[in-house]
Protein backbone atom coordinates (compact mmCIF):
# COMPACT_ATOMS: atom_id res chain seq x y z
CA UNK A 1 0.00 0.00 0.00
CA UNK A 2 2.99 2.78 0.69
CA UNK A 3 2.43 2.79 -3.49
CA UNK A 4 -0.25 4.64 -3.10
CA UNK A 5 0.44 8.22 -2.99
CA UNK A 6 -2.45 9.96 -0.91
CA UNK A 7 -3.64 13.24 -0.33
CA UNK A 8 -5.99 14.41 2.41
CA UNK A 9 -8.55 16.24 1.54
CA UNK A 10 -10.06 17.15 4.65
CA UNK A 11 -13.64 18.19 6.01
CA UNK A 12 -15.07 16.87 3.09
CA UNK A 13 -14.97 12.97 2.35
CA UNK A 14 -16.40 12.95 -1.32
CA UNK A 15 -19.12 12.24 -4.63
CA UNK A 16 -21.86 12.01 -6.50
CA UNK A 17 -24.80 13.23 -7.34
CA UNK A 18 -28.28 12.57 -9.79
CA UNK A 19 -31.43 13.04 -11.30
CA UNK A 20 -32.40 9.46 -12.76
CA UNK A 21 -33.98 7.41 -15.55
CA UNK A 22 -35.66 4.90 -13.78
CA UNK A 23 -37.50 1.51 -14.27
CA UNK A 24 -40.29 -0.84 -13.35
CA UNK A 25 -43.57 -0.88 -11.88
CA UNK A 26 -43.03 -4.90 -12.84
CA UNK A 27 -40.09 -6.59 -14.01
CA UNK A 28 -40.88 -5.69 -17.65
CA UNK A 29 -42.57 -2.31 -17.65
CA UNK A 30 -40.04 -0.08 -17.26
CA UNK A 31 -41.18 3.99 -15.75
CA UNK A 32 -40.25 6.94 -17.47
CA UNK A 33 -38.98 8.82 -14.82
CA UNK A 34 -38.11 8.48 -11.36
CA UNK A 35 -39.39 10.22 -7.98
CA UNK A 36 -39.12 12.51 -5.76
CA UNK A 37 -40.30 14.24 -2.40
CA UNK A 38 -42.49 17.31 -3.27
CA UNK A 39 -39.80 19.73 -1.72
CA UNK A 40 -37.58 17.94 -4.50
CA UNK A 41 -34.80 17.43 -1.30
CA UNK A 42 -34.90 13.48 -2.15
CA UNK A 43 -34.95 12.11 -5.80
CA UNK A 44 -34.73 8.08 -6.43
CA UNK A 45 -34.90 6.19 -9.42
CA UNK A 46 -33.57 3.26 -11.52
CA UNK A 47 -31.26 3.28 -14.39
CA UNK A 48 -31.63 0.24 -17.14
CA UNK A 49 -27.88 0.02 -17.53
CA UNK A 50 -27.95 -3.00 -19.75
CA UNK A 51 -31.08 -4.53 -20.90
CA UNK A 52 -33.02 -6.13 -18.25
CA UNK A 53 -29.98 -4.69 -15.62
CA UNK A 54 -31.61 -2.69 -13.22
CA UNK A 55 -29.46 -0.51 -11.25
CA UNK A 56 -31.38 1.52 -7.97
CA UNK A 57 -30.35 5.02 -6.96
CA UNK A 58 -31.53 7.46 -4.49
CA UNK A 59 -30.10 11.31 -4.09
CA UNK A 60 -30.12 13.42 -1.20
CA UNK A 61 -29.94 17.30 -1.63
CA UNK A 62 -28.37 19.12 1.78
CA UNK A 63 -30.18 21.52 3.55
CA UNK A 64 -27.05 23.66 4.02
CA UNK A 65 -26.43 23.56 0.28
CA UNK A 66 -25.55 26.95 -0.98
CA UNK A 67 -25.34 28.00 -4.85
CA UNK A 68 -21.76 29.37 -4.94
CA UNK A 69 -20.29 29.17 -8.61
CA UNK A 70 -17.04 30.30 -6.92
CA UNK A 71 -16.96 27.04 -4.20
CA UNK A 72 -19.74 24.30 -6.05
CA UNK A 73 -21.24 22.52 -3.57
CA UNK A 74 -20.13 18.79 -3.84
CA UNK A 75 -21.88 15.21 -4.54
CA UNK A 76 -20.83 12.36 -2.69
CA UNK A 77 -21.10 8.89 -4.30
CA UNK A 78 -21.04 6.41 -2.09
CA UNK A 79 -20.12 3.15 -3.17
CA UNK A 80 -20.37 -0.02 -0.47
CA UNK A 81 -18.42 -2.98 -0.01
CA UNK A 82 -18.56 -6.67 0.19
CA UNK A 83 -19.19 -7.19 -3.24
CA UNK A 84 -23.29 -7.29 -2.52
CA UNK A 85 -23.49 -4.35 -0.16
CA UNK A 86 -26.50 -1.70 -0.77
CA UNK A 87 -25.17 1.63 -0.02
CA UNK A 88 -29.01 2.26 -0.56
CA UNK A 89 -29.61 0.30 2.62
CA UNK A 90 -26.47 0.11 4.86
CA UNK A 91 -24.46 3.07 3.43
CA UNK A 92 -27.68 5.49 3.69
CA UNK A 93 -29.36 3.78 7.18
CA UNK A 94 -26.42 2.63 9.36
CA UNK A 95 -23.38 4.50 8.04
CA UNK A 96 -23.73 8.55 6.93
CA UNK A 97 -27.23 9.19 5.62
CA UNK A 98 -29.62 11.32 7.21
CA UNK A 99 -31.55 8.65 9.09
CA UNK A 100 -30.85 5.72 11.21
CA UNK A 101 -33.18 2.47 11.13
CA UNK A 102 -34.95 3.72 13.95
CA UNK A 103 -35.88 6.44 10.92
CA UNK A 104 -34.83 9.19 12.89
CA UNK A 105 -32.67 12.14 12.71
CA UNK A 106 -28.57 11.18 12.88
CA UNK A 107 -26.40 12.64 15.52
CA UNK A 108 -23.88 13.04 12.65
CA UNK A 109 -24.70 12.88 8.53
CA UNK A 110 -22.32 13.66 5.76
CA UNK A 111 -25.62 15.36 4.39
CA UNK A 112 -24.55 18.53 6.52
CA UNK A 113 -21.50 19.22 4.14
CA UNK A 114 -22.58 17.45 0.57
CA UNK A 115 -25.59 16.04 -1.07
CA UNK A 116 -25.19 12.39 -0.97
CA UNK A 117 -25.95 10.14 -3.87
CA UNK A 118 -26.70 6.25 -2.66
CA UNK A 119 -26.42 3.36 -5.39
CA UNK A 120 -27.22 -0.15 -5.33
CA UNK A 121 -24.17 -1.65 -6.88
CA UNK A 122 -23.43 -3.75 -8.64
CA UNK A 123 -26.94 -5.14 -9.96
CA UNK A 124 -28.78 -7.54 -8.28
CA UNK A 125 -27.37 -5.86 -4.92
CA UNK A 126 -29.92 -4.05 -2.69
CA UNK A 127 -32.99 -2.74 -4.96
CA UNK A 128 -30.85 -3.29 -7.80
CA UNK A 129 -32.17 -6.46 -10.05
CA UNK A 130 -31.55 -8.58 -13.03
CA UNK A 131 -35.09 -9.78 -14.27
CA UNK A 132 -35.35 -13.35 -13.75
CA UNK A 133 -32.15 -13.61 -11.67
CA UNK A 134 -30.43 -14.73 -15.48
CA UNK A 135 -26.83 -15.15 -13.84
CA UNK A 136 -25.88 -14.19 -17.45
CA UNK A 137 -26.61 -10.78 -16.61
CA UNK A 138 -24.56 -10.40 -13.50
CA UNK A 139 -20.86 -8.03 -13.95
CA UNK A 140 -18.07 -10.82 -13.61
CA UNK A 141 -15.26 -8.17 -12.94
CA UNK A 142 -14.83 -4.75 -11.64
CA UNK A 143 -14.57 -3.09 -14.93
CA UNK A 144 -17.44 -4.32 -16.18
CA UNK A 145 -19.15 -3.19 -12.48
CA UNK A 146 -17.92 0.59 -13.63
CA UNK A 147 -19.48 0.42 -16.95
CA UNK A 148 -22.80 0.14 -15.33
CA UNK A 149 -22.36 2.91 -13.04
CA UNK A 150 -20.78 5.46 -16.13
CA UNK A 151 -23.97 4.38 -18.26
CA UNK A 152 -26.04 5.79 -14.98
CA UNK A 153 -23.58 8.62 -14.34
CA UNK A 154 -24.13 9.34 -18.26
CA UNK A 155 -28.36 8.98 -17.65
CA UNK A 156 -28.27 11.40 -14.38
CA UNK A 157 -25.92 14.11 -14.91
CA UNK A 158 -25.78 14.40 -19.08
CA UNK A 159 -29.74 15.37 -18.58
CA UNK A 160 -29.47 17.69 -15.31
CA UNK A 161 -27.34 21.14 -15.97
CA UNK A 162 -28.09 21.47 -12.08
CA UNK A 163 -25.83 18.59 -11.16
CA UNK A 164 -23.19 18.89 -13.77
CA UNK A 165 -22.13 22.24 -11.52
CA UNK A 166 -21.31 20.13 -8.85
CA UNK A 167 -17.70 18.40 -8.51
CA UNK A 168 -18.48 14.75 -8.07
CA UNK A 169 -16.51 12.76 -5.25
CA UNK A 170 -16.79 9.22 -5.40
CA UNK A 171 -16.31 7.73 -1.60
CA UNK A 172 -16.00 4.21 -1.02
CA UNK A 173 -15.51 1.68 1.54
CA UNK A 174 -14.27 -2.08 1.84
CA UNK A 175 -14.50 -3.93 -1.16
CA UNK A 176 -16.35 -0.42 -2.83
CA UNK A 177 -13.13 0.97 -3.21
CA UNK A 178 -12.55 -1.51 -6.10
CA UNK A 179 -15.06 -0.07 -7.98
CA UNK A 180 -14.24 3.30 -7.29
CA UNK A 181 -11.09 3.00 -8.71
CA UNK A 182 -12.16 1.61 -11.84
CA UNK A 183 -15.31 3.71 -12.15
CA UNK A 184 -13.28 6.77 -11.81
CA UNK A 185 -10.79 5.73 -14.75
CA UNK A 186 -14.49 5.04 -16.89
CA UNK A 187 -15.70 8.11 -15.81
CA UNK A 188 -12.60 9.58 -16.61
CA UNK A 189 -12.75 8.26 -19.91
CA UNK A 190 -16.47 9.16 -20.56
CA UNK A 191 -16.04 12.57 -19.98
CA UNK A 192 -12.65 13.32 -21.95
CA UNK A 193 -14.57 11.24 -25.13
CA UNK A 194 -17.55 13.80 -24.53
CA UNK A 195 -20.07 11.01 -23.12
CA UNK A 196 -20.44 12.14 -19.79
CA UNK A 197 -20.99 15.82 -18.62
CA UNK A 198 -19.98 15.90 -14.75
CA UNK A 199 -16.60 17.13 -13.11
CA UNK A 200 -14.54 14.39 -11.45
CA UNK A 201 -14.03 15.92 -7.95
CA UNK A 202 -11.91 13.27 -6.29
CA UNK A 203 -12.09 9.64 -5.14
CA UNK A 204 -11.46 8.49 -1.37
CA UNK A 205 -10.67 5.03 -0.48
CA UNK A 206 -11.86 3.43 3.17
CA UNK A 207 -10.57 0.69 4.85
CA UNK A 208 -10.67 -0.42 0.74
CA UNK A 209 -9.92 -4.27 -0.80
CA UNK A 210 -7.30 -2.90 -3.06
CA UNK A 211 -4.21 -5.38 -2.36
CA UNK A 212 -6.04 -8.51 -0.69
CA UNK A 213 -2.28 -9.65 -0.96
CA UNK A 214 -1.24 -7.37 1.80
CA UNK A 215 -3.96 -7.82 4.00
CA UNK A 216 -3.85 -11.68 4.08
CA UNK A 217 -0.12 -11.44 4.59
CA UNK A 218 -0.62 -9.31 7.66
CA UNK A 219 -3.25 -10.97 9.27
CA UNK A 220 -0.88 -13.55 10.87
CA UNK A 221 1.23 -11.25 12.24
CA UNK A 222 -0.47 -9.33 13.50
CA UNK A 223 -2.93 -11.44 15.39
CA UNK A 224 -0.37 -13.43 16.57
CA UNK A 225 0.91 -9.59 18.11
CA UNK A 226 -2.12 -9.44 19.49
CA UNK A 227 -2.10 -12.78 20.65
CA UNK A 228 -5.31 -14.07 19.02
CA UNK A 229 -3.27 -16.51 17.00
CA UNK A 230 -0.64 -19.33 19.11
CA UNK A 231 2.43 -20.08 17.02
CA UNK A 232 1.17 -23.20 15.50
CA UNK A 233 -1.80 -20.54 14.48
CA UNK A 234 0.48 -18.53 13.36
CA UNK A 235 2.30 -21.34 11.02
CA UNK A 236 -0.87 -22.55 9.52
CA UNK A 237 -2.28 -18.85 8.86
CA UNK A 238 1.10 -17.86 7.37
CA UNK A 239 1.47 -20.88 4.98
CA UNK A 240 -1.88 -20.04 3.60
CA UNK A 241 -1.29 -16.62 2.74
CA UNK A 242 1.53 -17.23 1.08
CA UNK A 243 -0.14 -19.89 -1.21
CA UNK A 244 -2.84 -16.78 -2.11
CA UNK A 245 0.43 -14.22 -2.72
CA UNK A 246 1.29 -17.07 -5.16
CA UNK A 247 -1.43 -17.33 -6.84
CA UNK A 248 -2.37 -13.34 -7.29
CA UNK A 249 0.87 -13.26 -8.62
CA UNK A 250 0.01 -15.50 -11.45
CA UNK A 251 -3.33 -14.40 -12.06
CA UNK A 252 -5.18 -17.56 -10.05
CA UNK A 253 -7.64 -15.73 -8.99
CA UNK A 254 -10.47 -17.74 -8.37
CA UNK A 255 -8.05 -20.19 -6.87
CA UNK A 256 -6.90 -17.30 -4.09
CA UNK A 257 -10.74 -16.51 -3.56
CA UNK A 258 -11.02 -19.87 -2.59
CA UNK A 259 -7.74 -20.15 -0.48
CA UNK A 260 -8.69 -17.10 0.97
CA UNK A 261 -12.02 -18.05 2.43
CA UNK A 262 -10.08 -21.23 3.92
CA UNK A 263 -7.46 -18.71 5.15
CA UNK A 264 -10.58 -17.06 7.03
CA UNK A 265 -11.89 -20.29 8.49
CA UNK A 266 -8.59 -21.19 9.66
CA UNK A 267 -8.26 -18.20 11.60
CA UNK A 268 -11.17 -18.22 12.78
CA UNK A 269 -10.81 -21.65 14.23
CA UNK A 270 -7.59 -20.96 15.84
CA UNK A 271 -8.38 -17.53 17.25
CA UNK A 272 -11.43 -18.20 19.14
CA UNK A 273 -13.30 -17.09 16.32
CA UNK A 274 -12.22 -13.76 16.46
CA UNK A 275 -13.51 -10.88 14.44
CA UNK A 276 -11.98 -9.62 10.96
CA UNK A 277 -13.41 -6.03 11.38
CA UNK A 278 -12.24 -5.42 15.35
CA UNK A 279 -10.03 -8.03 16.45
CA UNK A 280 -11.20 -6.94 20.08
CA UNK A 281 -14.55 -8.89 19.44
CA UNK A 282 -15.47 -12.73 18.69
CA UNK A 283 -17.87 -13.39 15.83
CA UNK A 284 -19.29 -16.56 17.65
CA UNK A 285 -19.97 -14.51 20.97
CA UNK A 286 -21.56 -11.51 18.35
CA UNK A 287 -25.11 -11.48 19.07
CA UNK A 288 -25.82 -9.53 15.52
CA UNK A 289 -24.45 -12.35 13.81
CA UNK A 290 -27.77 -14.22 14.13
CA UNK A 291 -29.60 -11.72 12.95
CA UNK A 292 -31.42 -11.86 9.60
CA UNK A 293 -29.63 -8.73 8.59
CA UNK A 294 -25.93 -10.17 9.34
CA UNK A 295 -27.10 -13.40 6.91
CA UNK A 296 -28.55 -11.93 4.38
CA UNK A 297 -25.74 -10.82 1.99
CA UNK A 298 -24.09 -14.23 1.16
CA UNK A 299 -23.17 -17.88 1.71
CA UNK A 300 -19.29 -16.60 2.15
CA UNK A 301 -18.25 -15.87 5.79
CA UNK A 302 -16.81 -12.74 4.58
CA UNK A 303 -19.99 -11.04 3.07
CA UNK A 304 -21.35 -12.27 6.65
CA UNK A 305 -18.67 -10.49 8.34
CA UNK A 306 -19.00 -7.62 6.36
CA UNK A 307 -22.28 -7.19 7.30
CA UNK A 308 -21.91 -8.24 10.75
CA UNK A 309 -19.85 -5.81 11.16
CA UNK A 310 -21.52 -2.74 9.72
CA UNK A 311 -24.52 -3.92 11.76
CA UNK A 312 -22.38 -3.40 15.04
CA UNK A 313 -22.13 0.25 13.94
CA UNK A 314 -25.98 0.21 15.52
CA UNK A 315 -25.05 -0.04 19.34
CA UNK A 316 -22.47 3.01 18.87
CA UNK A 317 -24.09 6.43 20.53
CA UNK A 318 -22.87 8.98 17.33
CA UNK A 319 -25.13 6.43 15.19
CA UNK A 320 -28.37 7.33 16.82
CA UNK A 321 -30.81 4.63 17.23
CA UNK A 322 -31.49 1.50 15.40
CA UNK A 323 -34.25 -0.70 14.01
CA UNK A 324 -33.99 -4.06 11.80
CA UNK A 325 -32.79 -2.84 8.47
CA UNK A 326 -33.96 -5.58 6.51
CA UNK A 327 -37.43 -5.12 7.73
CA UNK A 328 -37.53 -1.47 6.86
CA UNK A 329 -35.83 -2.03 3.31
CA UNK A 330 -38.95 -4.44 2.76
CA UNK A 331 -41.49 -2.39 4.68
CA UNK A 332 -42.23 1.61 5.39
CA UNK A 333 -39.06 2.76 3.00
CA UNK A 334 -40.08 0.45 0.06
CA UNK A 335 -43.42 1.79 0.17
CA UNK A 336 -42.24 5.24 0.13
CA UNK A 337 -40.20 4.95 -2.72
CA UNK A 338 -43.33 3.05 -4.80
CA UNK A 339 -41.21 2.15 -7.54
CA UNK A 340 -39.69 -1.14 -6.36
CA UNK A 341 -41.34 -3.75 -7.76
CA UNK A 342 -43.57 -5.65 -5.70
CA UNK A 343 -42.52 -9.31 -5.83
CA UNK A 344 -39.05 -8.33 -5.28
CA UNK A 345 -37.17 -8.15 -2.01
CA UNK A 346 -34.38 -5.64 -1.17
CA UNK A 347 -31.41 -7.91 -1.02
CA UNK A 348 -32.67 -10.88 -2.81
CA UNK A 349 -30.17 -11.70 -4.93
CA UNK A 350 -27.00 -9.85 -3.28
CA UNK A 351 -25.32 -13.34 -2.48
CA UNK A 352 -25.06 -14.03 -6.13
CA UNK A 353 -23.29 -10.58 -7.08
CA UNK A 354 -20.63 -12.24 -4.47
CA UNK A 355 -20.51 -15.28 -5.92
CA UNK A 356 -20.23 -14.03 -9.89
CA UNK A 357 -17.78 -12.23 -8.75
CA UNK A 358 -15.45 -14.66 -7.21
CA UNK A 359 -12.82 -14.79 -9.88
CA UNK A 360 -12.24 -10.65 -9.20
CA UNK A 361 -12.29 -10.87 -5.88
CA UNK A 362 -8.69 -11.20 -5.15
CA UNK A 363 -7.37 -9.10 -7.88
CA UNK A 364 -5.25 -5.99 -6.91
CA UNK A 365 -6.23 -2.49 -7.90
CA UNK A 366 -3.12 -0.52 -6.76
CA UNK A 367 -2.52 -0.05 -10.34
CA UNK A 368 -5.76 1.99 -11.06
CA UNK A 369 -4.72 3.73 -8.24
CA UNK A 370 -1.18 4.89 -9.52
CA UNK A 371 -3.41 5.31 -13.02
CA UNK A 372 -5.77 8.13 -11.28
CA UNK A 373 -3.20 9.80 -9.32
CA UNK A 374 -1.08 10.40 -12.97
CA UNK A 375 -4.47 11.96 -14.23
CA UNK A 376 -4.04 14.21 -11.64
CA UNK A 377 -7.29 12.97 -9.59
CA UNK A 378 -7.61 13.58 -6.00
CA UNK A 379 -6.84 10.38 -4.12
CA UNK A 380 -7.95 10.41 0.06
CA UNK A 381 -7.36 6.96 1.52
CA UNK A 382 -8.70 6.91 5.26
CA UNK A 383 -8.62 4.13 7.61
CA UNK A 384 -10.25 3.38 10.67
CA UNK A 385 -13.10 5.51 12.33
CA UNK A 386 -14.06 8.76 10.06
Amino acid sequence: MGRLCFSLLSAVLLVFLINGETATASSRKKVATGARTHDGSEEWGYVEVRPKAHMFWWLYRSPNRVEDASKPWPIILWLQGGPGGSGVGMGNFEEIGPLDTYLKPRNSTWLQVADLLFVDNPVGTGYSFVEEGDADLFVKTDDEAATDLTTLLEKVFNRNESLQKSPLYIVAESYGGKFAVTLGLSALKAIEAGKLKLKLGGVALGDTWISPEDFVLSWGPLLRDLSRLDSNGLGKAKSLAEKISQQIREGQYADATDSWSVLEEVISANSNSVDFYNFLLDSGSDPVSLTTAAAELSQKSAMKSYTRYISSLRSLPAGGGVGDLDSIMNGVIKRKLKIIPANFSWGEQSSTVFSQLEGDFMRPRIHEVDELLAKGVSVTIYSGQV
